[in-house]
């Protein structure tokens, strides 16, 4: 029980934590950072293609990434659980 508890407290205090820490540090993408870079060691790069549909913001490109993602997840954890209850497993045994 002793354990437990313990290993909560530290877990809860890693999610909070970074809260309270500010590096001064700005939240974002790779892509932004890949571009600049791009930019500095070759300033005459032209994209080979444009995207097929540009969000109007990056709200909604955050959102469409986060279904994207939901979507992939539902598909592998269907996948896992078809396969384990074809097998007979069930979560009480």
């Amino acid at each position: 029980m002793k354990k437990t508890l313990i290993l909560l407290a530290m877990v809860i205090a890693l999610v909070i934590l970074p809260f309270f820490i500010d590096h001064g540090g700005e939240f974002g993408g790779s892509d932004g950072e890949a571009e600049a870079l791009i930019q500095v060691t070759a300033p005459h790069y032209q994209p080979w293609f444009t995207p097929l549909y540009e969000p109007a913001s990056g709200e909604i490109e955050s959102l469409l990434f986060t279904l994207q993602g939901s979507i992939g997840a539902a598909v592998i954890f269907y996948i896992l659980g078809y396969y384990r209850g074809k097998r007979g497993e069930h979560a009480g045994d």
